[in-house]
């Protein structure tokens, strides 16, 4: 049950491949901080002949930044953008989830079980420690903002882009960073939104619902990892049927560090 008094609101969503109700469409989530055109690249790409639908999560990018920002909220959106983007004959459809939009992602097909032909989950971030999360929101807080655009990529560097090649974050930037009052410049994201994100990261963990396909990518470079020992246990006693866990030798990007591995995964599902 959807656990917000607010009502769904509509999310900005950003569109790829071809406008055919008959194609196949995939639903592409991303995480804290991101954005939907963060997914055109794998889009472009890497799965021709799809429909991507990729919305900005709600304080994100064009998308409301009024509160609640909860995970119930975001689903109660992204269950829109479903009924909205996907026509019932597109349906069941997949869903290619980053990180925070990983927890998003499970609360929406706990809902909709029957209208998830598949989940593909990035580096879920879920079940987190709640010390660990409060030092890095009350980081980002303190922080939040930068003095020019090459400071603003030293930061994302600093940050699991390490690996990420130089033109998508050049990309990032035109697309995502813009100036404030003050002389500065911030990503385009609600800081609050942000702050409440953490805390919702620390909620229980949830497992995908009962029998449907769902590819668990965990990216090794992580410490202390976003995808936590209980939930993987829990999978593996829990889901075993259902549930494949692949590693990566990378950071926390994953959609742009293994891009190749993400559309498989989701070619498999289609």
């Amino acid at each position: 049950m959807p656990g917000s008094t607010a009502g769904a609101r509509d999310l900005h969503v950003h569109l790829f491949g071809p406008d055919d109700p008959s194609a196949p469409h995939v639903l592409a989530v991303h995480g804290l901080t991101g954005h939907g055109l963060r997914w055109g690249r794998l889009a472009d790409e890497h799965l021709p002949g799809v429909r991507v639908v990729a919305p900005d999560l709600l304080g994100h990018g064009h998308s409301p930044w009024e509160p609640p920002w909860t995970i119930d909220d975001n689903a109660d959106a992204l269950s829109a953008v479903v009924d909205r983007h996907i026509a019932a004959q597109a349906r069941p459809v997949v869903i290619v989830a980053h990180s925070f939009g990983s927890a998003i992602s499970l609360e929406l097909a706990a809902r909709r079980p029957s209208d998830i032909a598949g989940l593909v989950l990035l580096d879920p971030a879920q079940g987190l420690d709640a010390q660990f999360a409060r030092t890095i929101a009350e980081s980002a807080m303190m922080h939040w903002g930068n003095a020019d655009a090459e400071d603003a990529k030293a930061a994302k560097r600093m940050e699991g882009w390490g690996a990420v090649p130089a033109h998508v974050l050049d990309a990032e930037v035109q697309q995502h960073l813009v100036s404030t009052p003050d002389g500065r410049v911030a990503w385009r994201v609600s800081a609050p939104a942000v702050a409440t994100a953490w805390s919702e990261m620390t909620r229980r963990f949830r497992l995908p619902p009962s029998g449907v396909p769902t590819h668990v990518v965990i990216a090794d470079r992580v410490d202390p990892p976003f995808a936590r020992p209980a939930f993987l246990d829990a999978c593996a006693a829990e889901r075993a049927d259902s549930v494949t866990v692949h590693h990566v030798d990378t950071e926390h990007m994953v959609p742009f560090l293994a891009p190749e591995l993400c559309a498989e995964l989701v070619t498999s599902l289609l």
